[in-house]
């Protein structure tokens, strides 16, 4: 685990509370990637290092909640000003984040409302800023939180999943050059998913008309 120590620091603390942290971070507004928490967790509970892979699944998703949570309200309460103006200054920009990711996770969410919420958590350069249009849209939290659940849920299952299987033919050394290259495969998977789900719901509005 040469080349990337925070995986390997991962693998060696990784707990479910570790777990459900960093997750919340990684769901907020500051930059770190899934593949660096799940994956690995799922490959310690498929090698039976206390750790359960259903558990793994659960905290992540309470993690990914948790951290959806704080960017909708903070837009929800400080409004769509103030959050443009983080984006453009050098802290959002430090968080990689900027003014068009936020227009353009706003103009997914404008486009598909609540649907949207569940498909942009699937969806790279969208899944971690979703939240932020739908607490600038005041979104029902009850429906917020749901669908924030299901496609957290569903992206974390994928992810456990890949890193289940990796230990089975994977050795603890080459593990974090395959979860890299599993990572580039999911997510062109999740942006001909999310692709897919618009063709679907264009078709059904112009059906409908």
């Amino acid at each position: 685990m040469q080349s990337i120590p925070f995986i390997a620091w991962c693998l060696e603390h990784l707990n479910y509370w570790v777990i459900t942290l960093l997750m919340a971070i990684e769901s907020s507004f500051i930059p770190f990637p899934s593949e660096v928490v799940v994956p690995p967790a799922a490959y310690m509970a498929a090698s039976g290092n206390n750790l359960n892979v259903f558990l793994v699944v659960l905290c992540a998703t309470v993690g990914a909640v948790v951290g959806a949570l704080i960017n909708y309200f903070l837009a929800k309460y400080l409004g769509r000003p103030i959050v443009y103006s983080f984006a453009n200054s050098r802290l959002g920009h430090m968080c990689l984040i900027d003014e068009d990711k936020v227009r353009l996770a706003e103009e997914y969410f404008d486009r598909h409302g609540a649907l949207g919420t569940f498909v942009g958590r699937l969806v790279p350069a969208v899944r971690q800023l979703i939240s932020i249009p739908a607490g600038l849209a005041r979104m029902g939290l009850g429906r917020f939180v749901f669908y924030t659940t299901l496609g957290a849920g569903m992206w974390n299952s994928i992810l456990a999943a890949i890193g289940y299987y990796l230990a089975s033919v994977v050795p603890y050394d080459e593990l974090d050059a395959a979860v890299a290259q599993y990572a580039v495969y999911l997510k062109i998977a999740m942006l001909v998913l999310g692709a897919a789900v618009v063709i679907y719901l264009i078709y059904k509005g112009i059906k409908k008309d």
